[in-house]
């Protein structure tokens, strides 16, 4: 590799503008009470996820891209309103915590200037929710957009601008820089107080090794056990939803599944009546070609397609109402592309014998190959069966009966943190193992007043290995 690029004198010099800006927005963001960044975050929110604005801004991003599906991707206009729901229900200014009988205040303050790296297959999304949980910590926001939908995100960005300034405060709380580039986005990482990262594996190790605090995300591989005691339509449908949410193209999406033999074949008929196409031996071969290369890296032409598309590019046709490609698995390894992440419209299945410690050695040895701390799930009504995964899945958060993709970040209908941004703990190789939320973008004050002593004895402590003799 030769020397990396550094920025022009004109970026720099776009880049010092920039941050000159953002430090006088956030002195008078400073100033505003609780309900006036309610007030921003809602009307932030509203700019951009109103139905016919959103629209347009999945149009543009779609035909920018060439990334994603236009019907499936309209509904992620209900991830803002969630990410607005979580935000409206915390207090972010002032006192936020007590925990009298630790004599404990906490209060809230913000961690000032963010820079966000905004991914290609979220240009409206990240922005927006990104802006509300900012917003709601009086934070700033300079945004860096994808190349390949800069357009997209930098609409958004305007949309909002606007906002803030119809509700009388400074547009610049919200930035987007005019240049999309690895070398400009790496100089704001350097010069901001925090970073959040989502986007592919190496902008998030630049962002770690940017000089400043960072918030990264880690890749998927997203699996799915389902045991003898699963709902097989509740799971197939489920999985369907999953699978063609915004065409693959999320790191929640079903990746593979790990099906008990004795529910395997009625399984496998559920999914191809939920759409699925079964591909035989020769057609799975010539997808392999079309979606790693010889030394088995991603191709980007084949991320993130409708099933018909891919089948085109691999050499042979599917019919139209086909929604989604089915691989049986013939290993899992490095040696067998199919076991690792996918991110488009094509699943993997493989079959467990019975016996729930062989589902969990199926599991571990998927995360062996990739998606390491991102999600796993179950269709399950055994909850020895749930119990066991958690104790053993090494990742940061597992759906239960819920279709991976539009669960994990967050839903209506579960308890998860409303996100874009899904830290994958040390082993996804992030510093979080949960959902990027409201607390993420605040610093906190601790005020400790004092209590009555709470020290126990050394026998307490101690226990058996306690020797008073010792002590004199």
């Amino acid at each position: 590799m030769g020397k990396e690029k550094e920025i022009t004198t004109e970026q720099q010099e776009e880049l010092d503008a920039a941050f000159e800006r953002a430090q006088k927005a956030l002195a008078i963001i400073a100033t505003y009470d609780q309900a006036k960044v309610d007030r921003l975050c809602q009307a932030v929110a509203w700019s951009v996820a109103n139905k016919k604005t959103f629209l347009e801004l999945v149009d543009m991003g779609i035909k920018e891209s060439g990334l994603g599906d236009y019907v499936s991707r309209q509904n992620k206009r209900f991830k803002i309103r969630g990410v607005l729901r979580d935000a409206l229900r915390q207090k972010s200014i002032g006192i936020i915590e007590e925990i009298p009988e630790k004599g404990i205040v906490k209060y809230a303050k913000p961690v000032g200037v963010i820079a966000s790296i905004v991914p290609t297959t979220n240009p409206d999304l990240t922005p927006a929710g990104t802006a509300i949980y900012a917003i709601k910590a009086r934070d700033v926001v300079i945004f860096s957009s994808h190349p390949r939908s800069k357009k997209t995100t930098n609409e958004t960005i305007r949309l909002m601008r606007e906002a803030l300034e119809r509700e009388g405060a400074p547009a610049d709380i919200l930035q987007c820089l005019t240049t999309a580039s690895i070398p400009m986005a790496k100089a704001l990482m350097a010069k901001a107080d925090l970073v959040l990262a989502t986007g592919g594996q190496p902008m998030v190790r630049a962002a770690y090794s940017s000089g400043t605090p960072a918030y990264g995300v880690g890749a998927g591989n997203a699996t799915m056990v389902i045991d003898e005691t699963a709902d097989l339509a509740e799971a197939a449908h489920n999985t369907m939803l999953s699978k063609t949410s915004d065409f693959g193209s999320g790191c929640s999406a079903d990746g593979n599944l790990i099906v008990e033999e004795g529910i395997f074949d009625k399984f496998l008929d559920r999914l191809v009546m939920e759409g699925g196409y079964l591909a035989n031996e020769e057609q799975k071969n010539k997808l392999c070609k079309v979606m790693w290369d010889e030394e088995g890296h991603r191709l980007a032409s084949t991320v993130a397609i409708a099933p018909q598309q891919l089948t085109e590019i691999a050499g042979f046709s599917i019919p139209a109402d086909r929604k989604f490609i089915i691989i049986i698995g013939d290993g899992i390894g490095k040696e067998y592309p199919f076991s690792g992440e996918k991110l488009t419209t094509l699943l993997t299945i493989h079959k467990y014998k019975t016996g729930f410690e062989n589902a969990i050695h199926m599991m571990h040895a998927i995360y062996a190959v990739g998606g390491k701390g991102h999600s796993v799930g179950i269709y399950s009504f055994n909850d020895d069966h749930i119990h066991r995964l958690a104790l053993e899945a090494p990742v940061s958060r597992i759906m239960v009966r819920q279709p991976q993709s539009k669960a994990n970040a967050g839903a209506f209908n579960n308890g998860m943190p409303m996100t874009s941004s899904m830290g994958c703990g040390t082993w996804g190789g992030n510093i979080v193992s949960e959902n990027v939320c409201l607390k993420h973008y605040m610093n906190t004050t601790w005020v400790s007043r004092p209590i009555p002593e709470d020290r126990p004895s050394d026998q307490e402590l101690f226990g058996k290995f306690y020797d008073p003799e010792m002590e004199i």
